[in-house]
Formats: C-alpha cells, structure tokens, sequence
C-alpha cells in the first residue's frame, strides 16, 4: 500500500524507475497509457517487429511529441534488455518461443522481467524463474491479467489462515467452443469479419481466448504460482454466478464439483443451453475460502459472505480486471520492493494441443487459436507421462502421424527442432521439475 510513496521518493531523488517494454500490442498500449499519469514511471526503450507500428500505438493512447522524442525504439526485444538504462523488461509478445528468449536475455542480463506473455510462462516458466533467481533478479507475472490477480487473492487467503479450496476466473463457455476456428469466431462476438479487420483484431487471437486454450494457459499459470491442482482430465467450465460460488467450487465430498481441494477452475458466464448465468463472474477471479474452525465460519456468517449450506466455504472475487492498464503494479514492485506478482514456483499444470478434429500426417499444426489444435489444461504429472505436447509448441510442426479429434497430441505424433532454445528450455524444465 506504498507503491507511490516509494515512487515519489525515487523520482525525487532524480532515479525515476526505468522500463522497457517489448511488444507493442493491446496490452502493452493499455501499459503506454497509463505510463504519462504515473510520475516516476518512465519508459526507455520499446522493441516491437515494426517501430513504426510501436510509435503509432504510443500517439494513439495519448503520448506528446516529448515523451516520444525521449524513448528508443527497437526492432529487436534482446538488445532492448541488453540497454543499461532499462531497470524492467516487459515481455508482451505473445509468442512463446520469443517469450522465453526475450526473458533470458533479460535475466542474463541483470534486469527484472515482468511476463506478460503467460503462453512461454506455462511453457516453461519454472525453469525462467529458476533463472531468476539464481541471477538475484525477479521474474514476475503481470499484474491486471487474470493470473497475477488470482494469485495476488491465493496469497491473501492463506496469509488471512484459510485454506483455499480453489481459484479461479470466469469466461464465456459452451463446449462446442472447443471446435471454432478463427472462420467463424466471429459470430460468437457478435461481429462481423469486416468489423472484425476494421477494428485490427486477429481472428487466431480471439479465438484462443473462445476455445478453450487461454483459459487452460491461464489457470496452468496460477496451478505453478500457487501450487494448486488442475483437474485430472481438463477443465469443466461449470456455469457459476458469483452466488454460487462457494457451493458449486468445493469437494465433492462436501457437495461439489472438485475432485479434491485446493484446485484450479474456470466457471461459465452461459448454461449449457446458451443462457446467460445470473451474476456472471465473465470478467473477474475468484478464491473459494474454507474455514478452519466454527469460529472462523460463524464470523463469514455474521459479516455476511456468501457460503455454502454448510457456512465453512466462502467466495471472495473481484467482478472486473484491467488488463494493461494495472500493468504497473507489477513494474513498480519488481523495481522499488525487488517483489513478484504473482511467480511460477513448480510445474504442477501444463496446457497441451488437443486435435479440434481428425488430424493426418503431413499436416502443420497452427498453435493457440488456429484450425487444428486447442489447449487443455491437465496436471503436468499426466502431461509427462502421456508424452503430451505444450500447446506453446503446436506451432507450424507438421504431423508425422494421424491423431484423432479429441485426443492429445504428443511429441512423438511430431517432428520439432530439438535443437530451438525454447524446445531445450521446456526440456530443462522437465528434468529438473518432473
């Protein structure tokens, strides 16, 4: 609760906290716009594939011609964490292979990482963060993404003395949602494909996000952050209003859903037959608190939490995040409190390409989104025993044999470069972790 003050005294001091941000995309612009009204907050550098694109999406939120003038802009993410005046490097590319060598980069190089990209952080992020710490630098999830948040509330539940019987986010789901391509994502927008280019959104994108995938990235990133468990055969996306929570999101034991306690899960903002959920949790992250003792569940009654029948299981959730615009937060404690928010610890969840429909040799996998495979989240134990390919290395490998709809892909149902760094950084994971 004293970021600012710690800022202020920085910036007072004339060694305001410096940061270089790589990937100048939609989340990484929500960042841009904030940066100008956070005094003591500056960016030194931007690396993005086309500056010129970068330079735009910095006018388009509101940057002067000074602060413009003031910043570097790169075509390359390792000579912008190679820069002696760049303190944080955000890595916001999206791409898992560039993720993990963007991040090395900066590790090897003594500064602070903040991963927005959560694709390369479940691909390999319990080897990044080993890296990290063994430099004395902090790797750091990003705050305003839903697995910083669901983190940052994991921790305050078991600081408070509860244990947490799960956590969580909310999203838009029917399982038919598993099968969409980015030809027809759109209709389930509400869009158009023309409104859809007008706006500059990628379809391959969007649908990571409708399918599956990023909710099974996603929860594997908080399952390795707080040591929770995923379900044994992937994600059930339970229709759940924030109401509900705490009697849909415990043991089955105790009457719900989980297999056991301390899980990760993602709840529905539609029931099964397309009807809106009253109270949709669509945009938000949950914790489901169990008390361990009478006293503790007579005082959720009395200061009014919404529980279970039983009164031990309460929900705390937070209805909204802010993607890029909350970015900061994880910035200003990396570099004034040497702080993550939220940071891989093990490997206990992996997200893996499942086939969105019969699949032949000979064809390339398309990755996160695309017409061939979606992510599933599982317990990383299950991932290594059945061999299962990361879904963050379900990019243009072709198939060397045919794989059923529905079932896991594995590294042997594909050719890859054994020699890529992200494939031996994922390897080096494996061996030390599994």
């Amino acid at each position: 609760m004293n970021l600012m003050s710690l800022l202020a005294a920085r910036r007072d001091a004339g060694r305001p906290v410096r940061a270089g941000l790589i990937g100048a995309g939609k989340f990484g612009s929500m960042f841009l716009a904030q940066v100008p009204t956070t005094p003591g907050l500056e960016i030194a550098a931007i690396a993005d594939l086309a500056p010129d694109r970068a330079r735009q999406a910095c006018r388009t939120v509101g940057w002067d011609d000074q602060r413009l003038a003031a910043t570097a802009f790169l075509d390359d993410g390792a000579a912008l964490a190679a820069r002696d005046d760049v303190e944080v490097v955000i890595e916001a590319t999206g791409h898992p292979a560039a993720g993990i060598r963007h991040a090395l980069a900066a590790i090897r190089a003594g500064k602070h990482v903040v991963m927005v990209n959560v694709e390369a952080d479940v691909l390999a992020g319990a080897e990044l963060a080993a890296a990290a710490r063994s430099a004395g630098v902090v790797y750091s999830m990003a705050y305003g993404d839903q697995p910083a948040l669901t983190s940052e509330m994991v921790d305050w539940a078991r600081a408070a003395g509860f244990r947490v019987a799960c956590a969580g986010k909310g999203t838009k789901y029917l399982p038919v949602f598993h099968q969409v391509t980015p030809d027809d994502v759109w209709t389930h927008y509400g869009l158009t494909p023309a409104e859809a280019a007008a706006a500059g959104m990628n379809p391959q994108m969007f649908n990571s996000f409708l399918d599956g995938t990023k909710s099974a990235i996603e929860m594997a990133a908080i399952a390795n952050a707080c040591e929770l468990t995923p379900p044994s055969d992937g994600l059930l996306f339970p229709p759940c209003g924030v109401d509900d929570l705490p009697h849909i999101l415990r043991p089955k034991a105790a009457g719900g859903v989980l297999e056991t306690t301390g899980m990760v899960e993602v709840v529905s903002s539609l029931e099964r037959d397309g009807r809106p959920v009253f109270r949709d949790l669509r945009w938000g992250v949950y914790v489901i608190l169990e008390a361990l003792s009478d006293y503790a569940a007579a005082c959720f009654r009395q200061y009014g939490l919404k529980t279970d029948a039983s009164g031990r299981y309460a929900a705390m959730y937070k209805p909204y995040h802010l993607i890029g615009l909350e970015l900061g937060i994880s910035v200003l404690n990396a570099a004034l409190r040497g702080e993550a928010t939220g940071s891989t610890r093990t490997f206990a969840g992996d997200a893996v390409a499942v086939a969105k429909r019969d699949l032949k040799a000979g064809e390339m996998l398309d990755g996160e989104g695309g017409w061939t495979v979606w992510g599933k989240c599982i317990p990383a134990a299950r991932s290594l025993a059945e061999g299962a390919l990361p879904i963050g290395l379900a990019h243009r490998v072709p198939l060397v044999r045919d794989v059923a709809a529905g079932a896991v892909v594995t590294w042997a149902d594909v050719t890859v470069d054994a020699g890529s760094e992200a494939v031996r950084v994922r390897r080096a994971m494996e061996a030390r972790f599994g």
